[in-house]
């Protein structure tokens, strides 16, 4: 089989895939050898053919060992310092935002109460803890771990680079669909077989994406202008045009310590939101005692009724402010990945669930006494000498309910970036502890500006709120979108369940977004103009990107055609080891044939590289790279796919990538060395059965003697071509649109894409390549 013949469905049973490999082994007369010496080896694991796109490789199974509670309740402990900030400090803001007009009716105060129990219990704790969290990447969380999953299990992917190997990884196999589901089947199918579906796919993806990163932008502003907004109750002297500035210093001193890193973000911040939590609850608690416990009244879903009855549209509308009390929602799966599934479990149910019932009935018993302080509710209702001490931590948890939404959105970057829907940006891994703690310094300083300017214009958390909301309600319609898909194909969710999800949930969440589309006006429009400013540098990007694709492995060169062109007499061999670097998986790129036709030189080694990004979070080490020769073995010239996940690392600050490469090739030859002689020994006990056993043993070690030799030497050439210099050759292509493109196409590709391209990052960045070892080989792809 040639590379150019592969388009692999890499959903197939393992069964299945196993089944063809024998057959293809026994078409080419290779046998399973039954061992080798006195070393039983694996012949599933050592057989190699003509392409990476169908090589076996050897990758040990990690299986996931059960984790002790006392690392989950230590999880769970720091996870409130990093994932719960967010919706910890809603209510601060939630009554003034529900009930912008003040409050008619005093059994108001109950409907909405009921409204945020209610609430609170179906999305944060039902939906998410109980029920997304399922849903994560191999511990992983986030919109694009739900857009891996689907592209796993079904070939919903734009770019065609799935190969048969990556079902080897270890965090990549999954249980797929039975066939006997026909429903599962026939979804599957209907997703892999509809350009649209794929299409459209990806758009939730980056607008889910887009919006999360937009909440990223509205949280630091809604919370910290919330807090600082309370030393108003102290002090006449602290207008409202002075909050606006004094919360503007915070958050430019917020964005400027970013670049420290949030290594111990979970030790330093969980005792301060402890205490936030603490505070509001025993708070909550006081004012329900005091001032009205008939509020328990609004368990009973008949106020939420009534309210609808007496105040009809407008209850509608206040729903804009009575979802903010699940803001932040969505980071409890975007940073399942830093923690565990039962450790966020814990932390909600037992911490986060119960003060936040509190705060809000204890607000709610204030306002029945005191129903015109329902602009500043939160504040008015702290005890005189509890005032100062809330303040301050007041002020602390909502800093860090915004670093946690600015370190997601780092985070998620990051993985946009690794799948190709996003430009070249520097990533700063702050910590060499974990991997996941990322710092990005140009999205750093525009999300600082936009936080700027959005608490400069807007000035009062009213008006946020109503931007707010939307970013908020939209991704988790997306989420709940995407989870529909995971429970019918992966999940294969009795069809009753999946019904009962959606009338429920997903009408509960339509019902919402319909309220906050309802202020696109008042500020709901400034969160989807940010999104889709996000989704247009996105969709040029991945759009060029696979173009670029398509054109390389359209015009990529033949096995053949290299060996032509290494046995040239017209080419010498030098000294040194060369490096090509490419996206390409499923061939060598034609920038190869570029360099020759200018360049009549090749090193004395030759390694293809091809980067390619996994629909997983993570690649061990092991089993990143993937290796296979190009024939004859003389030529020294080998391809090598480097595998990465979504959250990968790829520019390793302990173990540098060419010293990795140069280690895991030699194990790569050392490996064929095996295969080649039990290849070698069960063909040779074929022929000689008549032999006896002790000439029989002698020729064995004869030929293993042979093979070993060559594998010394070859480890030797290797060792002589590095110790003689390496050089790595990155391509500079120039993307312009092809003669006859329409006017969209040109602005597309000459315009908007060169533009982003030219001021971002480079290929030569994303690894640890020596700027005196780089070599820029241009060329132009006319798209």
């Amino acid at each position: 089989m040639s590379i150019s013949d592969a388009t692999v469905d890499t959903t197939h049973e393992v069964s299945v895939q196993e089944k063809e490999e024998e057959e293809i082994g026994n078409s080419q007369g290779q046998q399973p050898p039954s061992n080798s010496g006195s070393k039983r080896l694996s012949w599933q694991k050592l057989r190699r053919y003509d392409s990476l796109d169908i090589e076996s490789s050897k990758f040990p199974n990690h299986a996931s060992k059960g984790v002790k509670w006392s690392v989950i309740l230590h999880l769970a402990f720091q996870s409130i310092g990093v994932v719960y900030g967010d919706i910890g400090t809603s209510p601060l803001y939630v009554y003034s935002s529900t009930f912008n007009s003040g409050i008619n009716h005093n059994d108001d105060i109950l409907g909405v109460l009921s409204l945020i129990l209610y609430t609170i219990t179906l999305i944060p704790l039902f939906k998410y803890v109980f029920v997304v969290l399922r849903a994560n990447d191999n511990g992983d969380g986030g919109t694009f771990a739900l857009y891996s999953l689907l592209c796993r299990y079904a070939k919903v992917g734009l770019t065609p680079s799935q190969e048969a190997e990556d079902r080897e990884v270890s965090n990549f196999h999954l249980e797929l669909p039975n066939n006997r589901l026909k429903r599962a089947s026939r979804l599957k199918s209907m997703l892999e077989n509809s350009r649209f579906a794929k299409v459209f796919l990806l758009f939730a993806t980056m607008l889910g994406t887009s919006m999360v990163i937009g909440d990223g932008v509205l949280t630091p502003c809604i919370s910290v202008l919330s807090a600082v907004g309370g030393i108003k109750e102290a002090t006449s002297a602290m207008t409202e045009e002075r909050v606006v500035w004094v919360s503007v210093a915070i958050l430019i001193f917020l964005f400027t310590s970013q670049r420290f890193g949030t290594d111990k973000v979970g030790y330093t911040f969980a005792p301060i939101i402890c205490v936030w939590f603490l505070f509001i609850a025993t708070i909550g608690v006081y004012n329900f005692f005091k001032f009205d416990p008939t509020v328990v009244k609004a368990i009973n879903p008949q106020y939420i009724i009534e309210y609808f009855k007496r105040n009809k549209k407008d209850a509608w509308i206040s729903l804009g402010g009575i979802v903010l009390s699940i803001t932040g929602t969505e980071a409890l799966f975007a940073d399942v990945g830093h923690f565990t599934v039962r450790s966020i479990q814990i932390s909600m149910c037992t911490v986060t669930y119960p003060a936040l019932v509190l705060a809000y009935t204890g607000q709610a018993a204030f306002l029945r006494k005191h129903n015109q302080f329902v602009s500043e509710a939160f504040f008015k209702s702290v005890p005189g000498p509890m005032y100062w001490p809330m303040f301050v931590v007041a002020v602390l948890a909502s800093i860090i309910a915004s670093q946690a939404m600015i370190s997601g959105t780092f985070s998620i970057i990051q993985q946009s970036l690794a799948l190709g829907c996003f430009p070249r940006v520097k990533i700063v891994h702050t910590s060499a502890k974990y991997e996941g703690q990322v710092y990005i310094p140009e999205v750093n300083f525009l999300l600082m500006l936009a936080c700027v300017a959005v608490t400069l214009g807007f000035k009062t958390t009213a008006k946020i709120g109503n931007a707010y909301g939307i970013a908020v309600v939209f991704v988790m319609v997306l989420t709940s979108s995407f989870l529909v898909l995971i429970m019918v194909m992966i999940w294969k969710t009795h069809i009753l369940l999946v019904i009962s999800y959606v009338l429920v949930i997903g009408t509960v969440e339509l019902l919402y977004l319909s309220s906050v589309l309802y202020k696109f006006d008042q500020g709901g429009y400034l969160p989807l103009a940010f999104a889709f400013f996000l989704m247009a540098i996105m969709y040029i990007w991945n759009d060029v990107y696979r173009r670029k694709y398509y054109y390389e492995l359209d015009h990529k060169i033949s096995p053949e055609k290299v060996k032509e062109i290494a046995v040239d007499t017209n080419f010498c061999r030098i000294p040194g080891l060369a490096i090509f670097y490419s996206e390409l998986v499923h061939g060598i790129p034609p920038i190869f044939k570029h360099y020759v036709a200018n360049v009549p030189a090749l090193h004395s080694v030759l390694v293809f590289v091809s980067i390619k990004s996994l629909p997983i979070s993570k690649v061990a080490l092991e089993e990143r790279f993937l290796f296979r020769r190009i024939q004859p073995n003389e030529l020294n010239m080998f391809r090598c796919v480097v595998r990465y996940g979504y959250t990968d690392a790829r520019n390793e600050q302990h173990e540098p990538f060419e010293r990795t490469l140069i280690e895991r090739l030699k194990e790569f030859m050392r490996e064929d060395y095996l295969f080649s002689t039990m290849i070698c020994n069960e063909k040779e006990g074929v022929e000689k059965d008549g032999v006896s056993e002790n000439g029989s043993v002698h020729d064995d070690n004869v030929n293993n003697e042979k093979q070993l030799e060559l594998m010394e030497r070859e480890i030797e050439v290797l060792d002589k071509a590095w110790r003689a210099g390496v050089v790595h050759l990155v391509g500079e292509n120039e993307v312009i649109a092809g003669k006859g493109a329409g006017t969209g196409k040109r602005i597309l590709i000459n315009y908007a894409y060169n533009f982003l391209r030219k001021n971002l990052r480079q290929t030569d960045k994303m690894f640890d390549i020596p700027r005196q070892r780089l070599l820029k080989v241009g060329m132009t792809y006319e798209l």
